[in-house]
């Protein structure tokens, strides 16, 4: 599904957070946003969800305006959300359930999608009982049992390791293979989006207006990067982030046991 955004702005109680942004998302493809912190990246995904309506312009999906939520649009945060007095089979299930799916077929599919995350064998442990990085396994395979034809996702990877967010960039990178929907990826991470995207729109202060666009499309990814170094580069100095700053802030980032 395509998603149009025309002209789009947005203002909190004036405060203004979007400036006038227009880009047309095609269907399959994964576009991610990039920017300092508060620019407005979430908010745009809040406006493709159908969660806060835009000041100005108009979004449309599938050639539809966006008039609110919609199970075709799929928005996947951070924080993995699961209920914890459900099992994580139950967690994924529910998604179905949601959309009037028989019990005994949910949790068929639950399984399904489990064992598509590597999670065959945990069905029936509760939250509580797996790490971080399975937790949010579950949550990918929660996002993609309905099949949504725009998964949005807001960082999320963000509070996992670093070697734990690699992983799941390959899980989530054959799911979208496999599933084909349009992606919108909000991301801090450079390496991610560089490894993940088609095109990665590198925004300025708040209020958010694209500094630069990258197309990666017809790149081979490694998780190396060597061929970005380049790339990623000047979408670090766009950033205000110089080269130095980047090497300490990596040889500082933990990695869980």
């Amino acid at each position: 599904m395509k998603l149009s955004f025309n002209h789009v702005a947005k203002s909190f109680s004036g405060l203004h957070v979007i400036d006038d942004f227009s880009r047309e998302i095609e269907q399959g493809e994964l576009v991610a946003l990039v920017g300092p912190s508060g620019c407005g990246k979430s908010t745009l995904l809040h406006i493709a969800a159908g969660l806060e309506k835009p000041t100005g312009g108009k979004i449309l999906a599938g050639g539809k305006p966006v008039e609110g939520p919609n199970p075709e649009r799929m928005l996947m945060f951070q924080e993995n959300a699961l209920y914890p007095w459900l099992t994580l089979a139950q967690n994924v299930a529910l998604a179905l359930e949601f959309q009037k799916i028989d019990k005994k077929k949910a949790r068929v599919q639950a399984f399904e999608w489990l064992e598509k995350v590597a999670l065959k064998g945990f069905e029936d442990y509760y939250p509580h009982q797996v790490s971080g990085g399975m937790r949010q396994r579950a949550a990918l395979a929660r996002a993609f049992i309905t099949r949504p034809k725009v998964l949005l996702l807001d960082e999320p990877f963000g509070a996992l390791d670093a070697l734990t967010r690699m992983t799941l960039q390959d899980v989530l990178r054959d799911l979208i293979r496999e599933a084909g929907p349009t992606v919108l990826l909000v991301t801090h991470d450079v390496d991610e989006a560089l490894f993940l995207s088609d095109r990665i729109l590198v925004f300025s202060q708040r209020p958010a207006t694209v500094l630069k666009e990258f197309n990666l499309a017809h790149h081979e990814k490694t998780h190396d990067l060597s061929e970005f170094a380049a790339m990623r580069r000047e979408i670090l100095c766009l950033l205000g982030i110089h080269a130095e700053q980047d090497e300490v802030a990596k040889s500082l980032e933990g990695v869980e046991v």
